[in-house]
């Protein structure tokens, strides 16, 4: 199972070219989401059964694992961050995986690597130094991470000193307030201002759903975010008290689907705090491919937010390989 990063025979190069257009957003249209009612109930219940109904197990696990190591933007995002913690995580994104653990799974050639590092502003120069001649892309969050609580033109230039410095995506963080008010022209007035600051750069818009208290403004908010432009929507900072769950991915996915169906533009999904095992990954992995299809599982379209999820990943890994369970310090995450 090949990354979709891999070395190019002509020069060496690592490509991470998109395969998918640009969500370029469409027109502010309330018609398209007012109707929306979420029933909360059903949700739940097809959240609950979702990890009863289904399990991967074998070699066919240890497949999945090692494809769900692309779609990792592994991040470290804590107040104690030092330049050596960002080179050390880049040293881990870009080779995931112990190598006797990859040979012996007959992947040791084929460059497996995280989908990108996601890091503070200030990091963002020391992870481009460290990444240098990978071309991993660097995230860098924005707009007043994590609460958002700072002036518009603050945010704006927030974004642009990011992708000026080296970032190829933007995690920005919307307005909670003009969700809970159903301001739905001020959140997508805000997030068109936010996507034409990140130019070239991808931006992954944040929900913070543990902030928002129903399932139904979970949904406007998603379609508001991708009609305005996001080419991601994601869950959570990861800093809020409840973070990514299997129902409020379900209401994105479900915005995502029908998004698609009516602007013809595919919008990618980050779930993010919270998932740190490798069977909550999966759980993810079979949500994807059954909501959206094959398509999505791709790291142009799907993607985790998390630190530690590698590290069990890897302690699953050599498990399969080796029939023991190793003590997590064996896999250090940084």
């Amino acid at each position: 199972m090949a990354n979709p990063k891999t070395k190019s025979k002509d020069n060496g190069a690592v490509s991470t070219a998109h395969k998918f257009e640009r969500n370029d957003g469409v027109p502010f249209d309330a018609g398209w989401f007012e109707h929306i009612h979420v029933n909360r109930s059903a949700v739940e219940r097809r959240g609950a059964t979702l990890g009863k109904r289904r399990s991967v197990k074998k070699q066919w696990q240890a497949a999945w694992l090692l494809r769900a190591i692309s779609f990792i933007d592994l991040t470290t995002l804590a107040g104690d961050d030092t330049p050596s913690n960002v080179k050390r995580l880049c040293a881990k994104a870009m080779s995931p995986v112990r190598q006797d653990i990859l040979d012996a799974l007959g992947m040791g050639k084929e460059n497996i690597m995280t989908g990108a590092v996601c890091v503070y502003h200030n990091h963002i120069a020391t992870a481009k130094k460290a990444l240098e001649g990978s071309n991993m892309p660097i995230a860098a969050v924005s707009t007043g991470f994590p609460a958002g609580n700072v002036p518009l033109a603050e945010k704006i230039k927030q974004i642009e000193l990011s992708v000026a410095a080296g970032a190829k995506e933007i995690d920005i963080v919307i307005s909670r307030e003009l969700v809970l008010r159903s301001d739905w022209q001020g959140l997508y007035d805000e997030v068109k201002a936010y996507r034409e600051a990140c130019g070239e750069a991808h931006m992954k818009t944040i929900l913070a759903t543990g902030e928002i208290p129903t399932y139904t403004k979970v949904a406007k908010a998603s379609w508001v975010s991708m009609m305005a432009g996001s080419d991601f929507i994601k869950t959570s900072t990861g800093k809020e008290s409840v973070n990514a769950t299997i129902p409020v991915s379900l209401v994105m996915l479900r915005a995502i689907r029908e998004y698609e169906e009516k602007s013809g533009y595919k919008v990618g999904f980050k779930p993010a705090g919270g998932i740190r095992t490798a069977k909550q990954a999966l759980n993810w992995l079979i949500l994807i491919k059954e909501e959206l299809g094959d398509e999505w599982l791709d790291p142009d379209l799907f993607r985790f937010g998390a630190s530690s999820l590698l590290t069990d990943i890897e302690r699953q890994l050599e498990h399969y390989v080796t029939g023991r369970y190793s003590a997590a310090y064996r896999h250090p995450m940084s």
